[in-house]
């Protein structure tokens, strides 16, 4: 099992004493008879499809630029999404020369933990993909936190890349928030005019090379249930690799 574990702060790896404590979080739920998941089975739900939506597309790709916490999971979520072509871990939000790991978990870099997401809007729509961001991949609601993460490098929020996407994507969100969906308002943030980064290597497809890493276990496999209960269409069970996607390049 690897040794690198998502910090709260700006670290490459999680103190001695945090790890030990996912682990007995992980062996604390199986002493109890309960499933990892259990929780965030509850968490994840079913919302309605945008109102809003792209036509018909006659383009073979578009790009969608999400943050939603940990990119870790998020990246894992979009990779087993049917239609979805790529989905690379990086950040947004700030600039070039302070895209990097270290700097951004700093929380002072303007950057949100992002994920850059390839896919063909003929097999799936961008209002689709916002639909399983909201109900699968974070909880819309968490100010500048998600789960164990704390900091605006944490913070929901969609970098769109047109003003087409800023439309659909505002409109949804009203739309959620009229029919009070989550029963608290969403903090979702639309940043146009921000580029896109790349993360490092050692964290691309890391939910896919590290399916027993404790914050995997504990945070991210239950957004890949979620996925597969509640959008079975749409679900994949080979991701969409990084990795396998460099390969044939």
């Amino acid at each position: 099992m690897t040794q690198i574990l998502k910090p709260a702060a700006a670290r490459q790896a999680r103190s001695l004493g945090a790890a030990v404590l996912l682990i007995l979080t992980v062996a604390l739920l199986a002493g109890l008879g309960l499933s990892s998941s259990g929780s965030f089975a509850e968490s994840a739900r079913a919302i309605p499809a945008p109102e809003v939506d792209a036509t018909a597309a006659t383009a073979t790709s578009e790009v969608a630029v999400l943050a939603g916490g940990c990119f870790w999971g998020v990246q894992g979520v979009f990779q087993h999404v049917e239609g979805v072509t790529g989905a690379v871990s990086g950040y947004a939000g700030g600039d070039q020369k302070t895209a990097h790991y270290e700097m951004v978990g700093r929380g002072s870099t303007g950057h949100a933990e992002s994920v850059r997401i390839t896919f063909d809007p003929r097999r799936i729509s961008y209002g689709r993909l916002l639909q399983i961001f909201f109900s699968v991949a974070h909880d819309p609601t968490e100010l500048n936190r998600q789960g164990p993460d704390v900091g605006t490098q944490y913070r929901s929020a969609i970098f769109p890349g047109s003003a087409d996407q800023s439309r659909i994507a505002e409109a949804y969100i009203a739309q959620l928030d009229k029919l009070h969906v989550f029963g608290a308002p969403i903090v979702t943030r639309i940043e146009p005019g921000h580029d896109f980064y790349p993360a490092e290597g050692y964290h691309q497809d890391f939910l896919a090379q590290n399916p027993h890493h404790p914050y995997i276990v504990i945070n991210d496999l239950p957004k890949i249930g979620n996925l597969k209960r509640l959008f079975p269409a749409l679900y994949r069970a080979e991701p969409v690799l990084v990795a396998a996607a460099k390969a044939t390049n």
